[in-house]
C-alpha cells in the first residue's frame, strides 16, 4: 500500500535493499541498526545473476562499476592436484539468464546502498538504535527501542539477522547449533602474491574434509579467500575472531602449493564457527514479517546467502505495493518464498557433501566424482534455477 510507513530493523544487506525497493515504489521507510556506526564487516561476496538482476533494478549498477569484479572464469579444482573442471563463467552467466555474476566487498556493497538511501530518502537510518520489543494492534506496530525511544509505523520487517530480536519475540529464540564447520576469511593484496595466482576468476577447491574459494574483489586489486572445514573443536561465532596463518595452515596441510601460497600471503585470517538455525515454517504475524537470515539462515556452500536477502527485499516491496492490506501482502510474500527458500536451504546443505567428500581423498575416486559431480549437466541442474529466478516478475 503505496504511502505506508515501513520500519525496518536491521540495515545490513537485506534492509537496505528492501528500504530502497520500498522508495522507489512511494513508501516512506525508517531503518533502525543496532551498531553506532553503518560499517559491514566481512569479505567477499558473490553476487549471482538473481542476485545483480536486483540490485541492477534498484539502480546501484553504475555505483558498482567501480568496485565489482566481474567473473572472467570460474573453475572447481582437487584439493590435492589442481586438476580442474570448468564452470559457466561471466559471458555464459549474461548470455543465459541476462545479468552478471560479480564477485564485491561485502563493505562495498553495504556503502553503495547506504549511499543510495540516502540520496532517495535522507534520514532514513537510525543508528545507535536496538531494538528490544515490539507491539501491535489494528493501527500498526510500535517499535521499542534500547534508548527508551518508541516509534510507530504501518509494518515492520525484521531484517536483523540470524540472531533477530524480532524472530525472537515473536516466534521465540529457537535453537542454534553448531553445525561441526569452521570457516576462514582474509582478503589479500594481489601484489602480495605469485604471478600466477594473481587472478581474475573464481577457483575452487573441493577436499576430503573442506573446501577453499578464490576470487578477485576491488577490479582485481584484492584476493578473497574463504575456506570452510570440518571441526568440532572451535565454536566461537564471530566475523572478527583473528587466528593465525599457522592454524589455518595446518587445516589444510597436505592441499595443493596455490592454496598454501595463498594462505602463506595473509596477514591476519579470521575464523568462526558456523551456527545453524532451523527456517522457520512462518515468518509473518500480522503487520510484522521477516527477511533474510532473521527467518532462514543457511550454510554457505551454495554462495546464496546474501543473494536470498537481495531477492527478499525485493519480492517483498512488491507484495506490499500489490496490496492495499499489509497483513494480506505479508501472507503472499510468504507463500512466494517459502518454497525456493526451503529448497536452497536443503541444497546448501546437500552441496557440502560435492566440496567435503571423503572419496576425494582417493585419487581414482576422485577423478570420478568430480567428472560426475562438476561435469556441465550437473552443474546445469544444481544452477540454472537458482540463476533464472527473477524475483520482479515471479507471481506474488
Amino acid at each position: 500500500m503505496n504511502g505506508s510507513r515501513i520500519l525496518i530493523a536491521g540495515a545490513g544487506i537485506g534492509g537496505l535493499v528492501a528500504a530502497l525497493a520500498l522508495v522507489q515504489r512511494g513508501f516512506e521507510v525508517a531503518l533502525y541498526e543496532q551498531a553506532a556506526e553503518l560499517h559491514e564487516v566481512g569479505a567477499g561476496l558473490q553476487i549471482a545473476p538473481n542476485g545483480s538482476r536486483v540490485l541492477r533494478a534498484i539502480e546501484l549498477e553504475q555505483a558498482l562499476q567501480t568496485m565489482v569484479s566481474v567473473a572472467a572464469s570460474r573453475e572447481m579444482r582437487l584439493f590435492s592436484t589442481g586438476q580442474s573442471w570448468p564452470m559457466p563463467n561471466a559471458a555464459t552467466a549474461i548470455a543465459r539468464f541476462g545479468s552478471p555474476i560479480w564477485f564485491v566487498h561485502r563493505g562495498d556493497l553495504h556503502r553503495a546502498l547506504v549511499s543510495a538511501l540516502a540520496q532517495h530518502a535522507p534520514g532514513a537510518v537510525h543508528v545507535g538504535s536496538r531494538c528490544i520489543g515490539l507491539e501491535q494492534d489494528a493501527r500498526g506496530v510500535t517499535l521499542s527501542l534500547e534508548n527508551g525511544d518508541r516509534v510507530g509505523g504501518d509494518a515492520l520487517i525484521g531484517a536483523d539477522g540470524v540472531h533477530s530480536c524480532i524472530r525472537e519475540t515473536l516466534y521465540g529464540g529457537g535453537r542454534a547449533a553448531f553445525t561441526g564447520f569452521v570457516a576462514w576469511r582474509a582478503v589479500v593484496s594481489m601484489a602480495r602474491l605469485p604471478l600466477r595466482l594473481r587472478q581474475q576468476g573464481l577457483a575452487g577447491w573441493a577436499g576430503s574434509h573442506g573446501h577453499v574459494m578464490t576470487y578477485p574483489l576491488r577490479g582485481g586489486e584484492l584476493l578473497n579467500f574463504v575456506a570452510v572445514v570440518a571441526r568440532d573443536d572451535w565454536q566461537v561465532e564471530s566475523w572478527s575472531e583473528a587466528g593465525t596463518v599457522e592454524e589455518c595452515r595446518r587445516d589444510f596441510a597436505g592441499w595443493h602449493d596455490d592454496v598454501l601460497a595463498v594462505i602463506d600471503a595473509v596477514d591476519v585470517p579470521y575464523k568462526w564457527a558456523l551456527i545453524g538455525r532451523q527456517p522457520l515454517e512462518h515468518w509473518s504475524a500480522g503487520c510484522i514479517t521477516l527477511l533474510g537470515d532473521a527467518c532462514h539462515p543457511m550454510l554457505p556452500f551454495l554462495g546464496q546467502g546474501a543473494n536470498m536477502a537481495i531477492e527478499d527485499g525485493m519480492v517483498l516491496a512488491r507484495c506490499l505495493e500489490a496490496s492495499a492490506d499489509i497483513p494480506e501482502a505479508l501472507r503472499r510474500y510468504e507463500a512466494a518464498r517459502f518454497a525456493r527458500i526451503s529448497r536452497i536451504v536443503a541444497e546448501s546443505r546437500a552441496n557440502a557433501e560435492r566440496v567435503h567428500n571423503p572419496l576425494l581423498a582417493d585419487a581414482e575416486q576422485a577423478r570420478a566424482f568430480m567428472d560426475r559431480e562438476f561435469a556441465p549437466g550437473a552443474l546445469g541442474a544444481r544452477y540454472d534455477w537458482l540463476y533464472e529466478y527473477d524475483a520482479m516478475s515471479v507471481p506474488i
